[in-house]
């Protein structure tokens, strides 16, 4: 037994230590790339916003060489010089791949941009030249008109170059955005796997193993017992027949009784490393799923945040193209969404309020969820203020009530559902009731569709044997199923 037990031990922990490896390495796997392209989409989205200026800073050249041109005066101050140098720099820069502003940006250019700028290089030098000539003292108004006729002819070409180079830029670094978006999805989906396999191959052996050892004893004790009883027989039998043999018959009892007591000793203490091996399955159930919640608050809920930011700085960025807006709306949306149903898994699997605000403000709030998830009218009444018990405690009275409150809406059919926490100095009392179908406690042969909520039941009755608590069920067909839970605190 004990070379068994050895086995299985070394076995469960290689798989638990891959599993966990197999999530560590997803999960900073995931968060390094998902860092990396968050910041090359920063990247993208100051070479757009440049991109698009560029426009801008053409039209308003235009403007200060046709009022130096025709003499005007205007309200526009700016420098000729400088605006002309940063306009052609800038271009330069887009087109050689190197952004050179507050720090150097990289610009991610395909074949189809590359062309683009080749396309447009002839109307900039065009325009550049007759800006050249116009910013220069030494041209005469002849050839200052000149070079304007010329502006003013190559402009419009450039105009639309240079927006169909900035939509295409744009178009660009939204296909990186989806890309990373199916990253994500191929992350999150090899991490619920891994957490699959890790149930089955992990709890699962860890469950039936103990399950095949309570068993064996449970034959076991029934074995002897019908031993005993044989026994019993013919001791009465030898001292009806012989009563010389008295002593020896008292001997022989003193010794079945010492057998009995060393075997219920047995017995108790296999009851004993079963109910520690359960207390520390469930504490190791309830340490991952911890671990878990606070991965997926922590570590995808934060990203997920940050790559909610970073689009709605996209939003600013006018875009004339409708298609183009709505699907940045939906993208927009869809992150929004899955930050919520990120938080969502997360407090299903730990909710935080049980460590914050204590047993009584998290089944307020059960409560208040079951109510807009069920639209079953879900009552939480008691002290939501009492005195915080032990993290082990509350934990396990949440899940108790959480296991009753879930099989009173899958299979109660009921329409009120009451959540009752009385806390005093020595005792605690926790009452789930609901007004459903209720079902026959004694039934000996359970329909199939009943066995996830029996086994849920015999889940909670190991909870509060570890909390050393009572557990009791009160249920009727069509009146209703009470489930009482009480537990000596002194």
């Amino acid at each position: 037994m004990k070379q068994l037990d050895q086995q299985v031990a070394r076995r469960l922990t290689r798989f638990y230590v891959m599993a966990l490896t197999i999530i560590a390495v997803l999960s900073l796997s995931g968060l390094l790339f998902i860092r990396r392209t968050i910041s090359t989409h920063y990247d993208d989205s100051r070479v757009v916003n440049v991109a698009g200026r560029q426009r801008m800073l053409s039209q308003r050249l235009t403007k200060l060489a046709l009022l130096r041109t025709t003499g005007l005066s205007a309200a526009d101050t700016v420098s000729f010089d400088s605006l002309f140098r940063s306009w052609s720099q800038t271009h330069i820069q887009l087109r050689n791949g190197i952004l050179h502003m507050e720090k150097a940006y990289t610009v991610r250019k395909s074949s189809e941009l590359d062309r683009m700028f080749m396309h447009i290089e002839p109307a900039f030098q065009s325009i550049f030249q007759g800006f050249s000539r116009i910013n220069n003292p030494k041209t005469t108004l002849a050839e200052k008109q000149a070079a304007l006729q010329l502006i003013l002819r190559d402009e419009v070409s450039f105009l639309q170059q240079m927006n169909d180079i900035v939509f295409q830029f744009d178009t660009e670094s939204f296909g990186r955005v989806k890309q990373l978006e199916r990253t994500e999805w191929i992350l999150i989906v090899a991490t619920l796997l891994t957490l699959l396999i890790e149930g089955l191959f992990v709890f699962r052996p860890v469950v039936s193993y103990t399950r095949h050892v309570i068993g064996r004893l449970d034959r076991s004790e029934k074995a002897l017992q019908l031993a005993n009883r044989h026994m019993d027989i013919t001791n009465r039998e030898l001292e009806s027949t012989n009563h010389n043999l008295a002593s020896s018959n008292q001997k022989l009892v003193a010794t079945q009784q010492e057998l009995l007591r060393t075997t219920e000793e047995k017995y108790q203490l296999q009851r004993a490393e079963d109910t520690v091996r359960s207390a520390a399955l469930l504490e190791g159930q309830e340490e991952e799923r911890r671990r878990f919640a606070r991965e997926l608050h922590d570590g995808i809920g934060q990203m997920l945040t940050g790559l909610k930011l970073h689009a709605e700085k996209l939003k600013s960025v006018s875009l004339p193209d409708e298609k183009q807006r709505l699907r940045l709306a939906d993208l927009c949306d869809l992150i929004a969404d899955t930050i919520q149903t990120t938080r969502q898994i997360s407090y299903n699997i730990m909710p935080s309020t049980l460590s914050d605000f204590g047993l009584g403000a998290t089944l307020q709030l059960l409560a208040e969820q079951t109510t807009r998830s069920s639209d079953i009218d879900v009552i939480f009444d008691g002290n939501r203020d009492g005195k915080r018990l032990n993290p082990a405690m509350e934990i396990g009275l949440y899940r108790i009530a959480q296991e009753a409150l879930h099989n009173a809406v899958k299979y109660a059919e009921a329409k009120t559902i009451r959540i009752h926490l009385q806390q005093d100095s020595n005792k605690l009392v926790l009452l789930v009731a609901d007004d459903g179908k209720g079902f026959s406690v004694k039934a000996s042969s359970p329909e199939e569709n009943l066995l996830p909520m029996i086994n849920g039941i015999e889940n909670m009755r190991t909870r509060a044997r570890l909390l050393n608590g009572e557990l009791t069920i009160v249920s009727k067909p069509k009146k209703g199923t009470k489930v009482t839970i009480s537990i000596h605190l002194l």
